[in-house]
């Protein structure tokens, strides 16, 4: 398989099932950001503190890698060798945030994003999901087809990287600093 095509040298690319598309077109952003998320998602992974998560980050990004092949592959065209994003995927992120959620303080403010490396970067990555849960159901306002399960993925996934920054905070011994409104 050669990496470059030269056919996307004047700005468009294609889906799973021939169709061409600007690069700007939304369904490209929607895969696009889901791309950059399971990059971030990587980081996390490289990262020491995290490395007790490494089963569940690589089993989250085999998901999200389903998702962008769902979400590039041409409306009304499907094929078999790409996985669908079930409720047991869904499922399983509620479990993990559920047993994290188990090991931590409750939280009774919010909290400022840092105090380690690896708790930013799962605030960063949180960020990311939020972006490409708005830019998947702006795909869907636009009358695109998306199973309602990635929809529900990502607002999930979102959770879990929060309380995953919650949980790397617990584990590297990290502040956690809330946040409290100035009184003018």
């Amino acid at each position: 398989m050669k990496i470059y095509t030269r056919t996307g040298d004047k700005g468009a690319t294609s889906l799973l099932g021939g169709a061409r598309l600007s690069k700007s077109n939304i369904r490209i952003e929607a895969y696009g950001t889901v791309d950059e998320l399971n990059a971030h998602i990587g980081l996390i992974r490289d990262l020491e503190p995290a490395k007790a998560k490494k089963d569940e980050l690589i089993r989250i990004q085999e998901t999200l890698f389903a998702m962008g092949s769902i979400l590039a592959t041409e409306p009304g065209k499907s094929f078999d060798y790409i996985p669908k994003i079930t409720s047991d995927d869904i499922l399983f992120l509620e479990q993990r945030i559920d047993a994290m959620e188990n090991e931590l303080a409750p939280m009774t403010n919010f909290i400022l994003p840092g105090g380690h490396m690896a708790v930013s970067f799962s605030h960063m990555a949180r960020c990311v999901c939020r972006r490409a849960e708005r830019v998947v159901i702006g795909l869907y306002e636009a009358q695109q087809p998306v199973e309602a399960e990635i929809i529900r993925y990502l607002n999930r996934l979102s959770d879990y990287l929060f309380v995953l920054a919650r949980w790397l905070s617990k584990e590297t011994g990290a502040e956690e600093i809330t946040w409290a409104p100035r009184n003018k």
